[in-house]
């Protein structure tokens, strides 16, 4: 695995190919910023004002029930590279949501296994990681276990209490359920369950199987839905921009402004956590690291990527006190320094932060409108997968509060 640095390095020079990109929405940075004066640098930091920062949003929580058998290579890798387009066309509602996203991946017995399940979470790049190791193999005997994994999808998966939350089911195959197995369930019940729990299931046919097109219209109908059909491959749009490079660089050195605190095992685990994360980012091509970029620039996308106990931007909205930080919960970059130098840190890595969000922004902004002119060149995206995505969500979430831009760019 390459270290951070190694990883930035090789960011730079990756190839320019199979692109994503999508519209900009972010939180002003640097306006009327006051250098940090050497007597007290954190005093500097511009506090988060009422409603910025982490406030109670909108809820969308959404699962992807994906089959990942021998015939659904393409549409996987277009999951892979689309995650960041798909959760930056939910954020970019307003109000700004709170997105999780969890993902129920099936083969069919006998297969290596029949479901593997990531719960919801709005950590986005640790489901990133999750889609990064799932490959297309198994199946074979045309059905699949489709009737076990819309089960384990409603029932368990960590669906939130929040009555006004938008939750939603993706369903993405090219083959109907095995109806003949015994101890299964049939989607038929588990429809009506999602309903009483206020789930909407939607079927995006990949192909055109005509037994699934069926099953997956009446799967959309009964889970009061919405039905669409793609291509075996998603229908990726694959756009190269000349900002794809460094934004992917900027998006680097943005994630090493990050400083968490808490326990032993806490820090522990948010390190496992990004490194996995890392391994996953190492190998994706900088058009994704671009619009992962952008997706960290929004309201909905800041909370998302920076997570919980993030030291610099707990200090600028006043959710800790440096100085209220048990020493052996510190990071351990700080933790031998004198209070003077981890203040001065903290600032400098918030002056950091501010700086390459303003450069971010401003490139996702002349990213975006490349990809407009080019996207309009091309006759559209409306087959693509990302784009039956937001039509759906568009239309469902509306019922919740939640206004989208019909015109907005989902690549």
């Amino acid at each position: 695995m390459m270290n951070t640095q190694q990883r930035r390095t090789a960011l730079v020079g990756i190839a320019l190919f199979a692109a994503t990109a999508g519209a900009l929405t972010y939180l002003p940075t640097l306006h009327g910023r006051v250098p940090p004066s050497a007597a007290d640098p954190i005093a500097a930091i511009p506090a988060q004002p009422p409603g910025q920062g982490f406030a109670a949003r909108p809820v969308v929580e959404a699962v992807f029930v994906l089959d990942t058998t021998g015939s659904m290579g393409g549409l996987i890798q277009a999951a892979k590279d689309k995650i960041w387009s798909i959760a930056a066309t939910m954020a970019a509602a307003e109000p700004a949501p709170e997105i999780r996203m969890g993902l129920v991946a099936y083969r069919d017995r006998g297969d290596d296994y029949v479901t593997r399940i990531v719960d919801l979470t709005a950590d986005l790049d640790a489901l990133h990681a999750e889609l990064f190791q799932l490959q297309a193999q198994g199946g074979g005997d045309g059905p699949e276990s489709v009737n076990q994994a819309l089960h384990e999808a409603v029932h368990a998966i960590s669906w939130g209490q929040d009555p006004d939350a938008y939750r939603v089911v993706f369903l993405v195959g090219d083959a109907p359920p095995h109806m003949d197995y015994r101890n299964d369930v049939p989607y038929t019940e588990t429809l009506a369950q999602a309903g009483e729990r206020g789930i909407r299931v939607n079927a995006i046919q990949c192909g055109r199987d005509q037994q699934t097109h069926g099953t997956w219209q009446r799967i959309a109908q009964l889970g009061n839905g919405a039905y669409a059909q793609v291509a075996q491959d998603g229908n990726a749009v694959a756009i190269a921009t000349p900002y794809d490079a460094e934004l992917a660089r900027l998006s680097a050195a943005l994630d090493d402004t990050r400083l968490y605190y808490g326990s032993a095992d806490e820090r522990a685990d948010r390190a496992r956590r990004i490194a996995e994360s890392d391994a996953a980012l190492d190998a994706a091509p900088a058009p994704v690291l671009a619009r992962r970029a952008t997706f960290a620039m929004s309201a909905s996308g800041k909370a998302a990527m920076l997570g919980d106990k993030e030291l610099v931007e707990d200090v600028a909205n006043g959710t800790v006190a440096l100085e209220d930080i048990a020493p052996e919960a510190l990071p351990e970059t700080l933790r031998e320094l004198p209070a003077q130098d981890q203040r001065r840190v903290v600032a400098e890595r918030a002056e950091q932060r501010a700086t390459l969000r303003q450069q971010i922004a401003q490139l996702s902004a002349k990213r975006a409108g490349y990809l407009r002119e080019k996207v309009a060149e091309a006759g559209g995206a409306g087959d693509s997968l990302d784009r039956k995505l937001f039509d759906t969500v568009r239309e469902q979430a509306g019922a919740v509060g939640l206004r989208y831009d019909a015109d907005a760019p989902t690549y």
